[in-house]
C-alpha cells in the first residue's frame, strides 16, 4: 500500500439556566506545559479490533486513516508505550516546540489568541452583542453551568443563540414550535479551535445576510437555527492559556475522578486531566472506543452523564425536540421527524452519520447516509461519509448516538480540516479558516433547509 506522507498543523505551527452546583471543590490544577518535541506515530491498526484495541489503550489516537493505519500523538516515549501494548509505532512526523508567548490580544469582542482565534469572553461578548445589534432575530439563552462554575472555581456559563425572524412563540424552550429547527455546536473537544470559528462566522453570516441576501433571509423566515459556539468552555480556558501555543487540552477540566494531575513528563506530555464529554453521554456508554483510565483522551467519566455539560446538553436538547422514535434501537424515527443537529469537530473532512458505537447500520440509514453524501459533496471531492467504523473505528457514548438514539433527529459529525497538506490539524494557522468556511457554509445552509423535513426527501 502506498502511504502518504502527513503534514501536521499543530500548537506551535507558523436566558434559562438548567443547572446550578451546590458543592465546593479546590481550584483545578493548571493545565500541563507541554514542553518538548511532539511525535506523531504511524501505527498499524485495520478497522475492527485491532483499532478498538488501540483506542482502549488511552493512546492519542488522531481522526486520520490511511488504509490499514491510525496515528498516535505524543512524545518520544509513547514509542516504548506502543511496543509495550503489542503495536508497531513508526515516527510519522516530529515538529518542534514552539517559541511564542502565551498570550492574548485585545479586549472584549476582539480578545483573541494565536493569531486570530477569538476566546471565551470574545465569543461570550459576540452573543451579547448580536442580540443587541440584531434583536429581531437573536436571542442568547444561558442553558448550564460548566463544571468549574458549578465548583466555585471560576469557569462559565454554557450559552446558545437563537436565531430566526422573531415571531410569537420563536426561539422558545418547548419542543413543540411552529418552526423547525437546526442545531450547531462547536468545541465540544476543546483543542479543535476551527469549530468555534466556524460557529463564530456562521452566527454573522445569518444576522448580517438578514434582509440582502435572499437565501438567509428566506432561511430565517422559515427557521430556527440554534449555535453553541463552544460546548465545553473549560476545556477551552485550558487551550486559550497557551496563547499563541494553544494547549491541546480535549476534555473538560473534572479532575476529581483521578489525579488532580496526570503524568505528563516522561510518560506523556499530553496525558490530562478531565472527561471526554463526547463519550460521556447516556448512548452505549462505556462501549467501544473510550477507557476507564481517567488520563486517558478518551475517558468516559465514572458513569454516563456524569458531566454537567453532558446533562446540560441533553436537558437542552429535549426541550428543543420532540421525541419521535421508539425505545428499540431498531425503532426508526417517525418520518415527519423535523430538525436537524450538526457537531462540529477537526479534523479529517468526513461526514459521520448514526450508529458511531457498531458498524450496524440505523433503522433510518438510507435517508441519513444520502444527506451525509449530499453535504460531503457540497464540501468537495477530498469529503468522505459514512459511519465512524467504516471511516475510522466505532465509540460509544457519543453525542451522535445519543441525539438520533433518543429523539430520533438527525445528528452528523463534521469532521473539518485534515492531516495532509497544509491548513492542517488541530492549531492550523488562523488564515486558514478562510478555506474552512468556503466548504462549510454550503454545508450549514443545506443542514438548514433540510431540517423541515430531513427524512421525506
Amino acid at each position: 500500500m502506498k502511504q502518504r506522507r502527513l503534514s501536521l498543523a499543530l500548537a506551535g505551527a507558523a436566558s434559562v439556566a438548567f443547572l446550578v452546583g451546590t458543592s465546593v471543590a479546590a481550584p483545578p490544577p493548571p493545565a500541563p506545559a507541554q514542553e518538548g518535541q511532539t511525535y506523531v506515530y504511524r501505527v498499524p491498526a485495520p478497522l475492527g479490533q485491532k483499532a478498538q484495541d488501540l483506542l482502549a489503550r488511552g493512546f492519542d489516537v488522531l481522526e486520520q486513516r490511511d488504509g490499514d493505519d491510525l496515528f498516535v500523538l505524543g512524545s518520544k516515549d509513547v514509542h516504548t508505550k506502543l511496543a509495550a501494548a503489542g503495536f508497531t509505532g513508526t515516527v510519522e512526523q516530529v515538529m518542534a516546540p514552539s517559541t511564542f508567548a502565551p498570550t492574548t490580544k485585545g479586549h472584549g469582542v476582539n480578545e483573541t489568541y494565536y493569531g486570530g482565534y477569538r476566546t471565551i469572553k470574545a465569543h461570550y461578548a459576540h452573543l451579547d452583542q448580536v442580540a443587541l445589534r440584531y434583536a429581531r432575530l437573536a436571542t442568547v439563552v444561558d442553558y448550564g453551568d460548566s463544571w468549574r462554575r458549578t465548583q466555585g472555581a471560576g469557569g462559565h456559563d454554557l450559552k446558545a443563540i437563537c436565531i430566526t425572524r422573531k415571531s410569537p412563540g420563536d426561539c422558545k424552550l418547548t419542543p413543540n414550535v411552529r418552526k423547525p429547527r437546526l442545531f450547531v455546536s462547536a468545541q465540544i473537544h476543546a483543542r479543535e479551535i476551527t469549530t468555534g470559528d466556524m460557529a463564530w462566522r456562521w452566527i454573522d453570516h445569518l444576522t448580517q445576510g438578514y434582509g440582502k441576501d435572499s437565501e438567509v433571509t428566506s432561511l430565517l423566515d422559515t427557521t430556527e437555527v440554534w449555535v453553541v459556539p463552544i460546548a465545553n468552555p473549560d476545556g477551552v480556558q485550558i487551550v486559550q492559556s497557551g496563547g499563541d501555543t494553544p494547549k491541546l487540552q480535549r476534555k473538560n477540566a473534572n479532575y476529581t475522578n483521578g489525579p488532580k494531575e496526570c503524568p505528563t513528563s516522561e510518560q506523556d506530555p499530553y496525558a490530562q486531566i478531565g472527561i471526554d464529554v463526547n463519550r460521556n453521554f447516556d448512548a452505549q456508554w462505556g462501549d467501544n472506543g473510550t477507557s476507564s483510565d481517567p488520563c486517558s483522551q478518551v475517558y468516559r467519566g465514572p458513569k454516563a452523564d456524569s458531566e454537567v455539560e453532558t446533562r446540560a446538553l441533553e436537558k437542552f436538547f429535549r426541550a428543543l425536540y420532540p421525541d419521535t422514535r421508539g425505545p428499540g434501537l431498531n425503532d426508526p424515527a417517525d418520518p415527519k421527524t423535523r430538525g436537524m443537529v450538526i457537531t462540529m469537530h477537526a479534523a479529517l473532512n468526513v461526514v459521520l452519520l448514526p450508529w458511531g458505537y457498531t458498524t450496524t447500520p440505523s433503522p433510518n440509514d438510507g435517508p441519513l447516509r444520502a444527506m451525509a453524501k449530499d453535504m460531503a459533496q457540497l464540501a468537495g471531492p477530498d469529503w468522505r461519509y459514512g459511519q465512524p467504523g467504516e471511516l475510522l473505528y466505532t465509540a460509544g457514548g457519543s453525542i451522535d448516538d445519543w441525539v438520533y438514539g433518543e429523539l430520533g433527529v438527525p445528528h452528523y459529525t463534521w469532521e473539518i480540516g485534515n492531516w495532509e497538506g497544509t491548513c492542517v490539524g488541530f492549531t492550523p494557522e488562523y488564515a486558514c479558516q478562510d478555506g474552512h468556511w468556503a466548504k462549510v457554509k454550503p454545508m450549514l445552509t443545506y443542514a438548514a433547509r433540510k431540517a423541515a423535513n430531513p427524512y421525506g426527501g
